[in-house]
């Protein structure tokens, strides 16, 4: 039986692999999970691998946070170490568009051994957004392309990689979230948080484009202190975005939202899957949102998941307070955009996988 090696560096790479490991472990693979570090707070990760039921780290690279440069470099010399050591694999499974996705591929295909892009095909065709650049380079490298959608299948036929490398397997977020749905909703996170179903929204926030700009962020927050007069607007804030909120210029917005620390999968998903509305610049959360049936308004100017668009519940409304606001007003009152769980969003997506690769 072949030997996998799956690289995991961020939240939604645990999301992605953990219905992988358990589909691969039932054809009896051999299998090795390598944690690159990328997130490294345990309400980042430590609590996602339980969550989802993930084993232990065969190697953890440590390699933490950093620039764009300094991550995938550390990932890179960390990973052809751990490469080195561990039994020669058939495949290296390198899942999302994260730094550490790109650095595992680069070292997996010098090493000479087959890569699998998990998700692959994916663009947004903002060459501004450094995933873009990591979705592109990797789909390049990789000699497996396993694709979540037909839109994926077409980006990858434009770009002239052969239909014979690529399989479309449907979306491995989609597997981990309907085996989870009934414990999530066990958890009671709404009812806990004082909430009435279908009528609060959650938030998330944490791309640099959105963050870091200070007119950009106090933009964001003025329409979305708009929609908290309405409704609890509540935001589970991701680190890097913490200190941002803190600062004199965009403190007082920020009190109107109920903050809150990042939270576990299950919790999240218990929260989000009762939730009147979804406000979000995340990839993965457009994706959820369509298999939950919430609505869901993507805070940036394109989106590298366009099927959440064209079928399911997601409406991109950049960062304008007249974009947003009535878009969400129309959400609360019952009239928000209904769609439907794209082909082979069906929890079976790992099984593919396992197939392909043992093909």
């Amino acid at each position: 039986m072949p030997l996998v090696v799956h690289v995991v560096g961020t939240r939604p790479n645990f999301m992605k692999v953990a219905p992988v490991l358990r589909a691969c472990a039932a054809r009896g693979f051999e299998q090795r999970l390598v944690h690159t570090g990328q997130h490294y707070d345990p309400l980042m990760s430590d609590v996602f691998f339980r969550d989802l039921g993930l084993p232990e780290p065969d190697v953890h690279l440590g390699v933490g946070s950093g620039t764009h440069a300094a991550m995938t470099a550390r990932c890179m010399l960390a990973f052809e170490e751990a490469l080195g050591r561990l039994p020669r694999p058939d495949w290296v499974v390198v899942p999302g568009d994260v730094n550490s996705t790109l650095a595992a591929a680069l070292v997996a295909v010098k090493a000479g051994v087959r890569v699998a892009h998990l998700e692959a095909g994916l663009r947004s065709f903002d060459r501004t957004m450094p995933e873009e650049l990591n979705r592109v380079a990797t789909d390049h490298l990789a000699d497996l392309l396993l694709t979540p959608s037909a839109d994926a299948d077409e980006n990858l036929a434009r770009e002239g990689i052969p239909a014979a490398r690529v399989a479309r397997v449907g979306n491995v977020m989609i597997d981990s979230l309907l085996a989870s749905l009934p414990a999530a909703r066990a958890r009671g996170v709404p009812e806990r948080l004082g909430l009435t179903p279908g009528r609060y929204a959650v938030l998330t926030l944490h791309r640099p484009s959105n963050v870091d700009d200070p007119a950009t962020l106090d933009r964001l927050l003025a329409a979305l202190a708009r929609i908290a007069e309405r409704v609890p607007v509540i935001f589970p804030v991701h680190p890097r975005t913490r200190g941002r909120l803190s600062e004199r210029a965009v403190a007082p917005r920020a009190a109107a939202l109920r903050l809150v620390e990042p939270m576990g999968y299950l919790e999240f998903l218990s929260l989000t899957s009762r939730a009147g509305l979804i406000l979000t610049d995340s990839g993965g959360l457009q994706e959820e949102s369509t298999a939950l049936g919430v609505p869901c308004l993507t805070l940036r100017e394109n989106t590298e998941r366009p099927i959440t668009v064209a079928e399911g519940t997601n409406v991109v409304v950049g960062t304008d307070p007249e974009r947003i606001l009535p878009e969400a007003a129309a959400a609360l009152e019952g009239r928000g955009k209904r769609g439907r769980r794209p082909e082979l969003w069906d929890g079976h997506a790992a099984e593919r996988v396992a197939a392909a690769l043992l093909r």
